[in-house]
């Protein structure tokens, strides 16, 4: 598949990824639409994407609708690619089978959209590495032949469970889908993203990001199970995969998996000023998912856990976060 540089789609353009993939493509020369939610409730700030260079001449944002598959239409309409980062996130339990249902209805008809089309050449979904993580069998690395087993995993009861399992089954229904109708469709599994933001809100995902300095005792749980990712090397990948020919099936972008220990040594000794909760030196190391297929492809992870965090606390104190 050849790609020319031309006009991409971004669902969900207000969120974490989304924002820092849709800075990407415009520094790498495509033309972008993106999608936000028009729910009042939802109302989503995009004043941080129409001052990025290059989005007054190749940005433009469309209101769109995971319950509603074709709002998406008019901003696929013309495109070369489509990036699907959307994903209705919310953690309740009570709340799991219409999270899944949102999520998948939602997923396949835009599928349906860009299927259809007669210039989408490609379909990047955004799925996460928890889909790999909780598959039972005993081996301390997870590459991309491994999925989160539903059944062993749906009587566990954590903060974040329901998020695994909708993403996880979301991802399934992409690939099918793609297999079925002969759509050319990859997915990524990004790790916990940590990096800067250029939102004036604090992103979701810094909650696990900065659970040890706040001492948050439930989001240290999901950030001691994460292995981490620097936010521009997610969205970096992202774009590699839709521009490598010889991208095919799943990809898992995680640079690390750190100890909880293992942060704190580090965040003790930049920031002192944070205090840090006392951890088991011992602690078991978690799961490795491997990279090992994405670096196969030529891609390059460019930034440490140390840059990772460094820049998440320098922008957290920039915003008045910290």
């Amino acid at each position: 598949m050849e790609m020319e540089k031309g006009k991409v789609c971004v669902t969900g353009g207000a969120g974490y990824l989304a924002s820092n993939l849709i800075m990407k493509l415009l520094q790498d020369g495509y033309s972008v639409t993106t999608t936000v939610r028009s729910d009042p409730e939802f109302k989503e700030d995009t004043t941080h994407l129409k001052k990025l260079h290059g989005a007054a001449e190749r940005l433009q944002i469309f209101d769109a609708d995971l319950n509603t598959p074709s709002s998406f239409r008019p901003a696929i309409e013309g495109c070369v690619g489509v990036f699907h980062v959307a994903h209705p996130i919310n953690f309740s339990p009570d709340c799991f089978d219409s999270v899944v249902k949102t999520a998948v209805d939602g997923l396949l008809g835009l599928l349906q959209i860009c299927a259809d089309s007669e210039t989408v050449k490609r379909v990047v979904y955004t799925s996460s590495v928890t889909t790999v993580m909780l598959s039972g069998k005993s081996e301390k690395e997870a590459d991309e032949s491994d999925w989160t087993d539903l059944e062993l995993f749906r009587p566990l009861d954590f903060f974040g469970a329901s998020y695994i399992a909708s993403k996880t089954i979301t991802e399934k229904a992409a690939l099918r889908f793609g297999e079925e109708r002969g759509l050319d469709l990859v997915t990524v599994l990004p790790a916990l993203m940590i990096g800067p933001f250029f939102g004036h809100n604090l992103p979701f995902c810094f909650n696990a990001t900065l659970a040890l300095i706040r001492d948050d005792k439930e989001q240290m749980e999901l950030l001691k199970m994460s292995p981490v990712v620097h936010i521009e090397d997610a969205a970096a990948a992202h774009v590699h995969l839709f521009e490598c020919p010889e991208a095919k099936g799943r990809y898992i972008c995680a640079t690390e998996n750190p100890t909880l220990f293992d942060i704190a040594t580090l965040l003790s000794t930049k920031y002192p000023e944070y205090p840090m909760p006392e951890l088991d030196p011992n602690e078991e190391k978690p799961i490795q998912p491997s990279s090992e297929k994405l670096l196969s492809l030529g891609f390059k992870f460019k930034h440490n856990v140390e840059e990772m965090f460094d820049d998440a606390i320098s922008c957290c104190k920039e915003k008045g976060f910290l």
